[in-house]
């Protein structure tokens, strides 16, 4: 019987074979990567690919005020942008982190994150998937320890692929399963810092349904719930990649005041994306469908239309 019958075999093949193109691909210089990246844009534009279909319906469902060419417009430069998102992620995966640092030009609001760092009560990052959020992971890891909650990917091959290029020095990747919440509760409690990505959609009765761009959206309470049990701060914060391959900007941004508290915080915490997101809307991820899960369970992607807003 071939080794590779055995799935768990077969899977660390795929992962290593996969770093290996991923390697290969991120050699390239970074302009020619996101020259490569426009033109997958360009070409999932061209053929009406999902990317460019959920992407298209995200930004008619969220930006109502602007006109079909704007949004058109809008939906060419964004699938550009995701597809520099995913070709530049090659070099950062795989290239040393030193040289994946010196990329970063600013860190806007550096000052806020010393002081959280320095409060020692704990700290969460609430990073959206905007901009790219693996740069950001590594320049956290390099300025404190930090544990970084994620989601089990559906493939073994996957996984193993993703504890890999995501493994640096002061990184520990967290499940985001019971024992795993539980050592997250753990970790802040001792002063430590989470990454935490708010705007991926939970699972059915691991969240609440709270508007984000007026629209309901459901939303994870993980990060509410941490709030609510320490005394940690929280900050937003993203890495925005600069026009001409100049590199990218970190930036950090305050809470809404209404996160922790509130009567509805998961409402604030979609506030709190949004604001990100308007920031820097090309670079959002709107090729994810964030509203597929519905007060009415009919997914707003399975039909045209306006939704029922709740601004």
């Amino acid at each position: 019987m071939s080794s590779l019958a055995n799935p768990r075999l077969r899977d660390r093949a795929l992962a290593a074979v996969l770093h290996a193109l991923i390697s290969l691909l991120g050699r390239l210089p970074l302009p020619v990567l996101h020259r490569l990246g426009a033109a997958l844009g360009r070409i999932a534009l061209r053929f009406d690919n999902r990317e460019c279909r959920v992407t298209r319906r995200n930004l008619e469902l969220c930006l109502p005020e602007l006109d079909v060419v704007e949004r058109e417009c809008l939906l060419a430069t964004t699938l550009a942008q995701a597809g520099c998102t995913l070709t530049e992620t090659c070099a950062l995966w795989t290239r040393p982190l030193g040289e994946n640092l010196g990329l970063i030009r600013e860190v806007v609001n550096e000052d806020l994150f010393r002081q959280a760092l320095s409060a020692g009560s704990g700290l969460v990052i609430a990073a959206p998937h905007l901009g790219n959020w693996e740069l950001l992971n590594q320049y956290l890891a390099a300025n404190t320890p930090i544990s970084i909650v994620y989601r089990p990917a559906r493939q073994g091959f996957t996984e193993l692929l993703l504890r890999r290029v995501r493994q640096h020095p002061g990184v520990s990747q967290v499940r985001a399963e019971a024992a795993g919440v539980r050592q997250l509760f753990r970790d802040l409690k001792s002063g430590g810092t989470l990454g935490i990505l708010p705007d991926q959609q939970p699972k059915q009765g691991e969240g609440d349904f709270a508007p984000f761009f007026g629209l309901p959206a459901l939303t994870m309470t993980l990060l509410t719930r941490l709030l609510e049990r320490t005394d940690a701060a929280v900050l937003f914060a993203y890495a925005e990649r600069l026009p001409n391959a100049g590199g990218f900007r970190v930036v950090f941004l305050p809470p809404p005041q209404a996160l922790r508290g509130a009567a509805d915080p998961v409402a604030a915490l979609n506030a709190g994306v949004e604001a990100c997101v308007r920031s820097a809307l090309p670079q959002y991820q709107w090729g994810y469908k964030r509203f597929s899960m519905q007060p009415n369970q009919r997914s707003v992607y399975d039909h045209a239309g306006p939704v029922a807003r709740i601004d």
